[in-house]
């Protein structure tokens, strides 16, 4: 954001995690299931599609919630300290305290890594899933292997190498504990046993996260419920007008689909 911007944009409200880190979040009240985005790796609550989908619930009247992980955006701690598990306990802390009812996860790249961890962990709230360029399992089977041999010794030593940005002239760090972490939350590698609706979306032109990725979680998720949509042209970020029109049609096909189940 451009700092004009910043200085009109709303002041965040703050959770305080229970180490005492402050994460930052706009949530929006209204009709049950809340629809919940989560962000990429790296990215923030105020990109593009938080933003629209935002605007969009906010005309459907359903409840919304966007924030900020640990060491992302305006929250507190650094990246370099993050993991899969800290950030998971972040959404789990924002859905404890700020969204306690069904819900609906919109997870993007890192995000649909994240929204499968959490369905997992609260099977009775979390009702639907929405992935956008999802990316699980990244630090295994995407970051790892693009790794040289120098890079891996780099990595195993000194427990961090800094990996240019497609997106950030400033280049990204990555961390042994990253790696060591992501390991302990792999979830393509069994059936995952989530049944409510997922709507997933990937670009056929994703140079980040390939959209087998996308198709891996529709191989392992048990829901019977389950569409993919690739697009042709489609980036990483998916954020084009049309891009957006397609994610609130995802999000709205679920919310109907929860809505006509007979155990909602």
């Amino acid at each position: 954001m451009t700092n004009e911007m910043l200085r009109d944009a709303p002041i965040p409200q703050r959770l305080t995690a229970p180490d005492g880190t402050s994460i930052a979040y706009h949530a929006v009240p209204g009709a049950s299931p809340g629809i919940v985005f989560l962000g990429g790796f790296r990215s923030d609550m105020t990109g593009t599609k938080a933003m629209a989908l935002e605007t969009h619930c906010r005309a459907a009247g359903c409840g919304f919630l966007r924030f900020d992980y640990f060491g992302h955006g305006q929250s507190g701690g650094t990246l370099a300290q993050g993991t899969l598990s800290r950030w998971k306990d972040d959404v789990l802390l924002a859905l404890d305290r700020l969204m306690p009812g069904p819900v609906v996860l919109v997870g993007s790249s890192l995000g649909g890594w994240l929204m499968t961890l959490v369905a997992l962990a609260r099977p009775a709230q979390v009702r639907g899933l929405v992935g956008v360029a999802a990316a699980p399992d990244f630090t295994e089977d995407l970051i790892l292997p693009g790794l040289s041999a120098v890079q891996k010794r780099e990595l195993e030593t000194a427990g961090v190498i800094q990996i240019p940005s497609a997106y950030d002239p400033v280049p990204t760090p990555i961390t042994r504990q990253l790696i060591e972490d992501g390991r302990r939350n792999l979830v393509l590698r069994a059936p995952i046993p989530f049944h409510g609706p997922v709507r997933l979306l990937h670009g056929l032109a994703d140079h980040e996260v390939p959209w087998s990725r996308s198709q891996g979680l529709v191989d392992r998720l048990e829901s019977t419920d389950i569409a993919l949509t690739l697009v042709k042209g489609g980036d990483h970020r998916l954020s084009s007008p049309a891009d957006l029109r397609r994610l609130f049609q995802a999000v709205d096909e679920v919310c109907a689909a929860i809505a006509a189940s007979p155990s909602r």
